[in-house]
């Protein structure tokens, strides 16, 4: 569990090193971040490490239902990752589209995993993924939304591009052992 817990903590301060210590992280230049990027691929190591070793409380598991669920919380966040970068017309009613998309994925895991360390794992990602909005909306208080156009074809080209994703990213867990397209 130590080394799960280790990864999440990693990935928090890595990812909140910005918001906490502006001066600092200017003053590492360009080398901050080579040095955020290794400490972000470290944590992710530690947690796949972690996850996979440890062992805790198991409460319920992923039942036909939990996994439907699952799998259309996966995919919108898979969308909202995509409508981020093609700031298509959900980005001018969502300040964070990338990070409500970690978290729509965070609480999907958790509602398909109900053992500590997913708790620990998906539990602590989706804190940091709030925790995340606050620090930025705190450190940037206004915000513009984008004005748009909002061509059809980037909207199509999200969809279809999280849809694609979906299904490569369910192989692999497929693949792995989970199978997210079942009971």
């Amino acid at each position: 569990m130590l080394i799960l817990i280790l990864g999440v903590a990693l990935w928090w301060g890595a990812h909140l090193f910005k918001r906490l210590a502006p001066a600092a992280r200017a003053g590492l230049g360009d080398a901050g971040r080579g040095a955020v990027a290794g400490a972000l691929i470290v944590s992710v190591l530690l947690m796949i490490i972690g996850y996979r070793m440890t062992d805790g409380p198991y409460w319920w598991g992923a039942s036909a239902p939990l996994k439907g669920s699952n799998n259309l919380l996966v995919l919108a966040a898979f969308y909202l990752f995509a409508a981020a970068g093609m700031k298509t017309r959900v980005t001018a009613h969502l300040r964070h589209p990338q990070l409500t998309g970690f978290s729509l994925w965070a609480l999907a895991h958790l509602l398909v995993n109900g053992d500590l360390p997913s708790f620990v794992l998906f539990g602590g990602l989706l804190v940091w993924a709030l925790a995340e909005m606050v620090a930025i909306n705190r450190a940037q208080l206004g915000w513009t939304p984008p004005a748009g156009p909002f061509p059809m074809r980037k909207e199509i080209m999200a969809v279809v591009g999280a849809v694609i994703v979906m299904l490569v990213v369910g192989l692999i867990h497929r693949w792995l052992g989970y199978n997210p397209f079942g009971a």
